[in-house]
């Protein structure tokens, strides 16, 4: 309901609004170009009238031209000034912006003001490994690899590998 009498609303201010600018176009036009009368003039005085409407008609094609070249002249001096601020914006190096280390706290605090008091620990919902098993699993039993090359070598070696596969695949 509400949105049908905005819209009807503003339906009756556009047409108002088209009236008042036919209006003030019709206003314009008198003030400007008032109808002409050539009903009961003699051939000299149309003559007289054309002569006048041209020079009027040159008037107004003159200061056209003139309006004209001066956008252009406008238009051509804002390309080149842009031009210029694209090379200015080139020259300048532009400083690589530093991270800033703001905790969660203080970010909250600056969004939801100091009246509000809420309490952001991330590292206290992380989930804690024990050190102590890592450090097992990484000990893997590592010996002097030269003794037990001298073990494997020879025919001993080779037996006790022959072996060895022999209790795997048991």
């Amino acid at each position: 309901m509400l949105k049908s009498l905005m819209v009807a609303k503003a339906k009756e201010e556009l047409e108002q609004e088209i009236v008042e600018k036919d209006e003030q176009k019709a206003k314009f036009l008198e003030e400007k170009a008032p109808p002409i009368r050539t009903g009961g003039l003699s051939l000299a005085e149309l003559r007289i009238l054309c002569e006048e409407l041209h020079t009027r008609i040159d008037v107004v094609d003159e200061e056209r031209y003139d309006i004209e070249a001066k956008v252009l002249h406008n238009t051509r001096e804002i390309k080149d000034l842009n031009i210029k601020v694209l090379d200015l914006r080139g020259k300048f190096k532009r400083p690589n912006l530093r991270r800033v280390r703001v905790s969660a706290d203080a970010i909250l605090r600056s969004l939801l003001g100091s009246k509000h008091k809420v309490s952001l620990d991330l590292r206290a919902n992380l989930k804690s490994v024990k050190k102590e098993d890592t450090e097992k699993e990484k000990t893997v039993e590592v010996s002097d690899w030269r003794k037990n090359v001298e073990a494997m070598s020879g025919m001993e070696g080779r037996k006790k590998m022959f072996d060895a596969a022999k209790g795997q695949n048991q």
